[in-house]
C-alpha cells in the first residue's frame, strides 16, 4: 500500500461527495421514516418509468453493442488504452477473473436456473410448459445476459479507460465528456454527470446486494432450517458481509479484489464442471450449440422487441430491469474494468470484455438452467415450477437436490454467493470512492470504509421498503439519467477517435524510411552500425548526456528565438530526456529518448560462450513521443542527424494541428506523470502467465 493510501488526508471532491450523499441520506431516512409509503412510491415511479420510457432503453442499448462492436472492428480498434508502448498490467486470466466477478457473477447464481424456469412456465408469448416455451426460455435467457449487457459495461470501460490513460485525464465518467464541452467537465455539469453515476452505482450495487442475500438466507435455511427466511437475517447478513467487504477494500486492489476474484472463478467453473458432468452431459451440448444459434438468428428481433401489441408486467420485470440494473451498474463495473485495462487494445479490451464472458454465461445457463428444464421436461421434476415460483432464490438449492452430494454443493453455493458479494462490494467502493474524488487513482482507506458501509445501509434500506420491488424501482429509474450520459459519451469518444486517426495518419512513421531517406547523407551508416553492435549503458549514457543533449537545446535555443516555449527536461530517475514544445491552447509536441534495456541476442558474438559474468543485456537510445514508443533507435546519430529526426517530429505534429484547426485542445498536464511514474508493478502471478520478456524498459 501506498503512502497515499495511509494518509488520513481526504480526497473527497466536495461538489460531488455532498450531492451524492445528501440523496442518499435523505432516500435512507425517507424509507424508514414510512416504509409502506416508500414502498408503494417505488411501485407506481416503475410502472410510469416503463411504461413511458421502455422504448429509449430498448434503442440505447442497441446503440451500445453496434457502437463498440463497430469500434473495435474499425481502423481504431489497434489503439493501444494507454501510451503505445504500454503492456496489460494483469495477465489475461487475472483480468478476465476481476472483470467477471465485478460484472455479474452473483446474476448468474441467481437466476441460472430460475429464469429459464420462469419462462418455462409464464413466456411472455405461447403456451406455457411447452417445448416451444423451453427453447423460447432459454433464447431470453441469453439475450438477457449476452452481449448486450457486456456491451453495456464496455462501453463505459472502454471510454474511462481511453480517456484516462490515453490522454491523462482523470479516471471519470465527467472525462469523456471532455471532446464535447472541454474544460467544462471541472464545473457544475462534470460534477453533476459524477454525481449521478455515484447514485446509479450505489443503487445497482444495492440491488445486488438484495438479491444476493436473499439466496445466502434462503441457502441457510436450506441447510439449516431452524434459522428462518426473513427480513432480519437478511439484513443481519447485509452487516456481517459488509463487514467482510471493508476488510478485502482496505486490503486494496491486488491483494483484496484481485485474490477474491480469482477464488470466485474457481469455485464457480467446479460447480459448473460438477453439474456438467452429474447433469444431463450429452444434452447440455446440444442445447449449448443450439440456443447460441437461437440466439444469433433472433437477436435483432429481441432487440427491439417491446410487446407494444400485447402489452404486460413481463418487459418491465424482466428485460427492462435487466438492462436497468446493468445501466446503473455501468459506471460501477465500466470503471472498474477500465482501471484494469491499461495497456490492452481496444480491439483486444472489446473481444475480451463480451465475449469471452458471453460465451461462458451461456454455457452457464446451459447447465445450470437446461439441467433444470430437462429434468422438468423428461424426468417429471414438475415440483421444481412451483418452489421457484414462490420463492425464485431457492432455485439452485432445488437443483441439487436431484444431484450428488446436495448438502456439499449448497455449502459451495452459499460460500460463492458469499464471496461474489464482498467482490462486489469492495470494488464498487473502491470506485465510487474514485468517482467521488475527482478521478483519484489513490485515496485514504476511511473514504472507502465509508462507501462500503453506505452500501450496506442503502441495501438494507430499500429491503426493507418493499424488497425486490424497490430495488427494481431505484435501479431503473437511476439508470435513466445515465443512459444519456452514456450516449453523449459515446459521441465524445467518436469525436476523440476522429482526432486519433488524424494524429496517426500526420505522425505516422515509417522507421526504415526514415533510417535511409534523405534525412541525412551519413544515417545508412547509422543503421548499419546499430545493427551489428550491442553497446553498453555506460556508451548510451554517455551518448545523452552529450550528444542527445547538445542537440535538443540546440533546437530549443531556436524555438525560443521563434516565440514558441521549449524547454529541454531532465529525468534521470526514470533514464530519460525529452524535448517539450507548447503554444497557448494547442496540444504540446513531446520528443523524448529513453534508455531501454534488451536481452543480448544470441546472433550477438557466435564465437563467444556467454558464461555467467558475461554482460548479457545491451541498451538503445529509443525515441518516444506523446503517443508512446517509436521503436527505433538513434544510438550513434551525429547532431545533425538527431536534430533533423527531431525536426522531421515536430513537422508532422504541425501537419497535425493544421488540419484539425476545430479541435478542442486536449489538456494533457498528467502527462509527465503518465511517462514517468511506473505502471503499478505486475503481480508474481503475471510471470506464471506470459512467456518471458525479451524486453525490458528501464523506465518501469
Amino acid at each position: 500500500m501506498s503512502a497515499q493510501d495511509n494518509s488520513s488526508d481526504s480526497t473527497v471532491l466536495i461538489p460531488v461527495f455532498i450531492p451524492a450523499v445528501v440523496v442518499i441520506v435523505l432516500l435512507v431516512v425517507g424509507t424508514i421514516s414510512n416504509p409502506d409509503l416508500a414502498g408503494a412510491v417505488f411501485a407506481d415511479t416503475l410502472g410510469f418509468v416503463t411504461t413511458t420510457f421502455g422504448w429509449f432503453y430498448m434503442l440505447s442499448v442497441a446503440f451500445f453493442l453496434v457502437f463498440i462492436v463497430g469500434v473495435a472492428l474499425s481502423r481504431w480498434g489497434s489503439i493501444k488504452l494507454g501510451p503505445d508502448h504500454a503492456e496489460p498490467q494483469y495477465s489475461f486470466p487475472a483480468w478476465f477473473a476481476m472483470l467477471f466477478s465485478a460484472g455479474y457473477g452473483i446474476a448468474l447464481l441467481f437466476f441460472g436456473v430460475a429464469e429459464p424456469v420462469l419462462h418455462y412456465a409464464s413466456p411472455p408469448e405461447g403456451a406455457p410448459e411447452t417445448l416451444g416455451s423451453a427453447k423460447q426460455a432459454m433464447q431470453i435467457a441469453f439475450f438477457h445476459w449476452g452481449f448486450h449487457i457486456w456491451a453495456i459495461y464496455g462501453l463505459v470501460g472502454l471510454v474511462l479507460a481511453y480517456f484516462a490513460f490515453r490522454h491523462g485525464l482523470p479516471l471519470s465518467i465527467r472525462s469523456a465528456l471532455y471532446p464535447l464541452i472541454g474544460d467544462r467537465i471541472h464545473g457544475p455539469l462534470g460534477h453533476a454527470v459524477d454525481v449521478f453515476a455515484i447514485l446509479g452505482t450505489m443503487f445497482g450495487i444495492a440491488t445486488t446486494l438484495g438479491l444476493s442475500v436473499t439466496q445466502i438466507n434462503t441457502g441457510i435455511n436450506y441447510l439449516w432450517p431452524e434459522i428462518p427466511v426473513s427480513n432480519t437475517v437478511q439484513i443481519v447478513s447485509i452487516f456481517a458481509i459488509t463487514g467482510l467487504a471493508i476488510f478485502s477494500v482496505v486490503a486494496g486492489m491486488d491483494k483484496g479484489v484481485k485474490r477474491l476474484s480469482i477464488l470466485n472463478m474457481l469455485l464457480a467453473i467446479a460447480l459448473l464442471v460438477f453439474v456438467f458432468v452429474a447433469g444431463p452431459t450429452i444434452h447440455i451440448l446440444e442445447t449449448f450449440l443450439q440456443n447460441t444459434g437461437s440466439y444469433l438468428n433472433h437477436i435483432v428481433e429481441r432487440t427491439f422487441n417491446l410487446q407494444a401489441y400485447s402489452r404486460s408486467d413481463w418487459i418491465g420485470n424482466w428485460t427492462l430491469f435487466i438492462f436497468g440494473w446493468t445501466i446503473a451498474w455501468a459506471p460501477f463495473v465500466g470503471l472498474f474494468i477500465a482501471k484494469i485495462s491499461r495497456g490492452r487494445s481496444i480491439r483486444e479490451f472489446v473481444l475480451g470484455v463480451m465475449l469471452v464472458p458471453s460465451v461462458f454465461t451461456f454455457l452457464w445457463f446451459s447447465v445450470f438452467g437446461g439441467t433444470a428444464l430437462s429434468e422438468i421436461m423428461n424426468e417429471g421434476y414438475i415440483t421444481l415450477i412451483g418452489e421457484v415460483q414462490d420463492n425464485q432464490a431457492i432455485a439452485l438449492f432445488k437443483l441439487y437436490e436431484i444431484l450428488p452430494m446436495t448438502a456439499v454443493l449448497s455449502f459451495i453455493t452459499v460460500l460463492l454467493i458469499i464471496t461474489f458479494f464482498v467482490t462486489s462490494s469492495d470494488s464498487g467502493s473502491l470506485v465510487i470512492d474514485s468517482l467521488a474524488s475527482g478521478g483519484a487513482l489513490h485515496t485514504p482507506v476511511w473514504q472507502r470504509v465509508f462507501w462500503a458501509s453506505a452500501e450496506g445501509v442503502v441495501a438494507a434500506t430499500l429491503l426493507l421498503a418493499g424488497g425486490l420491488g424497490a430495488l427494481q424501482t431505484m435501479t431503473i429509474v437511476s439508470a435513466l439519467p445515465f443512459s444519456l450520459i452514456m450516449i453523449v459519451s459515446a459521441a465524445g469518444m467518436w469525436r476523440a477517435l476522429v482526432i486519433e486517426g488524424h494524429h496517426q495518419r500526420s505522425l505516422k512513421t515509417d522507421v526504415q524510411q526514415r533510417l535511409t531517406g534523405t534525412s541525412g547523407h551519413g544515417l545508412w551508416r547509422h543503421r548499419l552500425r546499430g545493427l551489428v553492435t550491442f553497446p553498453r549503458r555506460s556508451e548510451v549514457q554517455e551518448f545523452v548526456d552529450t550528444t542527445v543533449r547538445k542537440a535538443m537545446h540546440r533546437v530549443e535555443r531556436e524555438l525560443v528565438k521563434e516565440g514558441w516555449r521549449a524547454e529541454v527536461h531532465d529525468d534521470g530517475d526514470n533514464d530519460r530526456l525529452y524535448l517539450e514544445v507548447s503554444k497557448e491552447e494547442q496540444v504540446d509536441f513531446v520528443y523524448e529518448i529513453r534508455l531501454i534495456e534488451h536481452l543480448l541476442p544470441d546472433f550477438a558474438y557466435p564465437e563467444m560462450p556467454l558464461g555467467e559474468d558475461t554482460e548479457k543485456h545491451y541498451y538503445r537510445a529509443e525515441v518516444f513521443l506523446r503517443r508512446g514508443g517509436q521503436s527505433y533507435d538513434i544510438f550513434g546519430f551525429d547532431q545533425q542527424d538527431i536534430i533533423t529526426d527531431i525536426l522531421d517530429q515536430f513537422e508532422k505534429h504541425l501537419h497535425f494541428l493544421h488540419i484539425s484547426p476545430a479541435i478542442l485542445p486536449w489538456r494533457m498536464e498528467a502527462h509527465d506523470d503518465m511517462l514517468a511514474t511506473p505502471p503499478e508493478p505486475l503481480e508474481e502471478e503475471r510471470a506464471e502467465d506470459v512467456a518471458p520478456a525479451t524486453v525490458k524498459d528501464t523506465s518501469r
